[in-house]
């Protein structure tokens, strides 16, 4: 293997396939999605890529690969509601895939991850810094999300391994096409960041030096709503 090694999870659409096109110039990509179909299409797409197919809210982390250098927590679950209308399973569904199943999955990877001095990069949110009513949910596993990424930086300087906190803001994607119909809204793109966007301050991270570490990094449209 002539190329670093990247597992992108979420990758087959969004910000996580827009990751893995941008990392497949210069990287094997690890596609990462729930089904061998939704992969297919971005695996068959990149110049050196593999499929890496599981559920990681459900089942056990697949094999992974001897070596990895970096490794994107794409996947993620949006939730709306307020605190008083949402139940327990919802607060279940949506922590086991935003939290929970990142822990499991960086957990396996350390192994490779120390061996190579590599990189953890979670796409987080603009949720994960700021709470806005009926987004507790999803506010509170992206807060959570950034908890757990704090925490693995500092367990793992003295590995080498470098962990960086990516926070979007509302990117053009068809879970924010869903929420603003259900909200009732007119989707205007002039307004949402492109997925390239944050594809592009991902490979910013993963090109700095391994003397220097992004630790946190926010990225906005231009053009915000309401303004």
């Amino acid at each position: 293997m002539d190329r670093f090694v990247a597992l992108v999870t979420g990758a087959s659409r969004g910000i996580g396939r827009a990751v893995a096109q941008d990392l497949g110039r210069t990287h094997h990509v690890l596609v990462g999605g729930r089904t061998a179909a939704s992969v297919a299409a971005v695996v068959a797409a990149l110049p050196s890529a593999e499929p890496f197919v599981a559920d990681l809210a459900v089942d056990p982390v697949p094999p992974l690969p001897r070596r990895l250098d970096v490794l994107v927590h794409s996947a993620g679950l949006d939730s709306s509601g307020r605190v008083a209308d949402t139940d327990r399973a919802e607060w279940d569904r949506v922590l086991g895939v935003n939290v929970v199943a990142v822990a499991d999955l960086t957990r396996a990877a350390l192994p490779a991850l120390r061996a190579a001095q590599g990189l953890v990069v979670t796409i987080n949110s603009g949720a994960g810094l700021v709470a806005a009513p009926g987004g507790a949910v999803y506010a509170a596993s992206k807060f959570a999300l950034r908890a757990f990424a704090d925490a693995l930086r500092e367990e793992e300087r003295t590995a080498g391994v470098r962990v960086s906190s990516v926070h979007p803001g509302r990117t053009d994607s068809d879970m924010q096409r869903a929420k603003v119909q259900g909200e009732g809204g007119v989707y205007d793109t002039r307004y949402y960041l492109d997925p390239a966007d944050v594809a592009a301050v991902v490979r910013a991270v993963v090109d700095l030096p391994p003397g220097g570490t992004v630790e946190t990094v926010s990225v906005r449209p231009t053009r915000i709503l309401g303004r």
